[in-house]
């Protein structure tokens, strides 16, 4: 597994300002990486107290093992990770309340390709930051992946998103994450963190808007897009059509499947 390089944040002195209620059941964050993963985490560290927190590692496939205890219904804990769905996986899971959080493909292609290359990636990729490679070619390559190195998109999608639909998972999509954020306000956002948190079986405090501003904050996520260094290409903003048409190709169906038209 690769390693990525964060700087520490400071939500667990965040979380000790509010009365906390301890999780009856244990949750999993499951994601595809580079779709928001340490913006729900962190939201949702703020309603659960610090020693319920499963901080040892994101919980993937190769280490599902040594962290099974994580999902533990004895001791309910809040955890997180990448895992592709498998017998293995739907077994060790089963007692936690499962979050499925996904984004569009599209953007995805860049998210995954500036983070690549940013120095807070450390993996078998290195040599993607050498310059030699054009935007457009590392965006293709995000797209079908690196022989041997990285999967391509479709691999990652079938069986860390697709798969795990056909299971009992409360799905969040990155980009109406991001919309309620914005509008935290409004009664849309109202209803859509009232859902997140009872699928987490987690009772919404009154003072749930302050907790979620707290652990959004961007400056508390060492991978958002704004806190990525050493990144020396410019990457577009959106997918451009030549390579909305190469994920189509690559991944048929997908973006249908996931909500996205």
């Amino acid at each position: 597994m690769a390693n990525v390089w964060i700087k520490p944040d400071t939500l667990d002195q965040e979380n000790a300002k509010f009365t906390q209620a301890e999780l009856r059941q244990p949750v999993f964050l499951n994601s595809v990486p580079k779709s928001g993963s340490h913006l729900l985490r962190n939201i949702l560290r703020m309603f659960v107290p610090v020693n319920q927190q499963y901080k040892a590692d994101f919980i993937q496939w190769p280490n599902l093992q040594q962290h099974r205890h994580a999902f533990d219904p004895a001791r309910p804990m809040l955890s997180w990770g990448h895992l592709f769905l498998a017998d293995a996986s739907a077994i060790e899971t089963a007692p936690a309340r499962r979050i499925l959080l996904y984004r569009d493909p599209y953007d995805w292609v860049i998210a995954r390709a500036r983070f690549f290359v940013s120095e807070q990636f450390q993996g078998n990729v290195g040599h993607l930051k050498s310059g030699q490679l054009s935007v457009d070619e590392l965006l293709t390559m995000m797209i079908f992946g690196l022989p041997g190195k990285a999967p391509s998109l479709n691999d990652i999608y079938e069986m860390n998103v697709a798969a795990w639909l056909g299971t009992n998972v409360h799905i969040v999509r990155y980009e109406d994450l991001i919309r309620h954020l914005k509008e935290l306000e409004g009664n849309d956002a109202d209803s859509f963190f009232s859902g997140l948190l009872d699928a987490c079986g987690i009772d919404r405090p009154d003072d749930w808007r302050e907790r979620i501003r707290i652990g959004s904050d961007r400056e508390q996520s060492g991978t958002a897009r704004e806190n990525l260094t050493g990144i020396g290409l410019d990457f577009p903003d959106a997918l451009g059509p030549r390579h909305q048409a190469l994920v189509d190709y690559q991944a048929p169906g997908l973006r249908a499947l996931l909500g996205y038209t």
